[in-house]
């Protein structure tokens, strides 16, 4: 007979997040689109604390250069078509790209197709999911999408406090 004790104290937590379930928030320009946060340490209490989730991007539209100095960061395409700009270089994003971002990388990622580019998102440890849910606005799924909206005038405090490190200057 197992020892119960034993097999259930070493077992981990279970999370299950069903279509339509994960938390979600129109995002403002220059990324528009929208972000589901489907799991984050709250949700999990992983030993490992992450957050994950999706980011949809419309077309013409893009994520502002930026960089994780206490994150590394996973990105993978599925669907639609754009650009990953990493520290200079540029890289397709096309359905199945996969990148791994470690700390202090610079990078953004623009949307230079005609339909919308969505890629899921994994930060270690989380806090992504808190700088969406502060600059965004709440999304219920199927509504209809917000007029673009500006960033809040607060967005580089909201930055700072969240995972977001400061790029370095730009050479003249």
């Amino acid at each position: 007979m197992p020892d119960t004790a034993t097999t259930t104290a070493t077992r981990g937590n279970l999370a299950i997040v069903q279509p339509g379930e994960a938390r979600s928030f129109w995002q403002p320009v220059p990324a528009n689109g929208f972000v589901r946060c489907i799991l984050d340490a709250a949700d999990t209490g992983a030993e490992t604390p992450f957050a994950m989730g999706t980011q949809t991007v419309d077309p013409g539209c893009h994520v502002r250069e930026h960089l994780h100095d206490a994150n590394e960061e996973v990105i993978f395409v599925l669907d639609g078509e754009g650009e990953a700009r990493i520290e200079g270089s540029t890289h397709r994003m096309e359905r199945g790209s996969c990148f791994f971002l470690g700390r202090s990388r610079p990078h953004s990622f623009h949307n230079t197709g005609t339909a919308p580019l969505t890629f899921l998102w994994l930060i270690l440890p989380g806090g992504l999911e808190t700088f969406f849910a502060r600059i965004g606005r709440p999304r219920a799924e199927g509504e209809p999408a917000l007029a673009p909206f500006p960033r809040p005038e607060n967005v580089l405090q909201i930055e700072a406090e969240t995972v977001f490190g400061t790029l370095p200057p730009k050479p003249a």
